[in-house]
């Protein structure tokens, strides 16, 4: 049950860029097309989850062991920036296809501030359920993090497809291009805040 209310919390309730507005520039810049929404989505679902694996076990077994927590933030920023150029050369050996497809959106998510915030977020929130406050253990991170991924991806995506169909109306003149961009993620920020009751 918890796996569960982790996983409907991190799509819906406190969605990572329509609660708590983290990965808001990629999300702004990349989402004029529905296709380079769907790869962007998909390069942030697998650095997220692959980071968050890497700096929860940075931080319980090196970190915290040895007093360092103060250099946690420096820490898991050099993991991601290292695990995302890790992946950029792994894929541009193992599959050049997926790597073309995915190549200009690894080096973003160096950059996105999303990464850094689930993974922080995992280390150091404590999660409530069942009315008991407890820290993740890694099997509850992973899939936090593959769920926040997941609704980042969700958010990405829906907003892509508005935003090509508000690019074929006729939109007034001084909304058009970022302005009505910005009405239309406030107005799916208000819609996804309806889920808030439901964890």
């Amino acid at each position: 049950m918890e796996y569960f209310l982790i996983i409907i919390s991190a799509i819906f309730v406190n969605n990572i860029l329509l609660a708590q507005f983290l990965g808001i520039c990629p999300f702004l810049g990349v989402s004029n097309r529905l296709s380079t929404a769907t790869g962007m989505s998909g390069a942030v679902c697998f650095v997220i989850t692959l980071a968050t694996v890497v700096t929860y076990l940075v931080n319980r077994y090196l970190l915290v062991p040895f007093g360092l927590e103060f250099l946690q933030t420096i820490a898991f920023i050099l993991v991601i920036a290292s695990l995302v150029q890790i992946v950029e050369i792994v894929l541009k050996k193992i599959s050049p296809s997926l790597y073309q497809a995915l190549g200009i959106f690894l080096p973003l998510i160096t950059t996105n501030c999303a990464v850094l915030g689930v993974a922080i977020t995992v280390v150091s929130k404590e999660f409530t359920f069942g009315g008991a406050a407890h820290m993740l253990n890694l099997g509850e991170a992973v899939v936090y993090a593959f769920a926040t991924s997941l609704g980042y991806g969700l958010a990405m995506v829906l907003f892509a497809g508005l935003r090509e169909h508000l690019a074929s109306n006729n939109v007034p003149k001084m909304f058009r291009g970022l302005p009505i961009a910005l009405i239309t993620v406030s107005i799916m920020a208000m819609a996804f805040l309806g889920f808030s009751g439901m964890v």
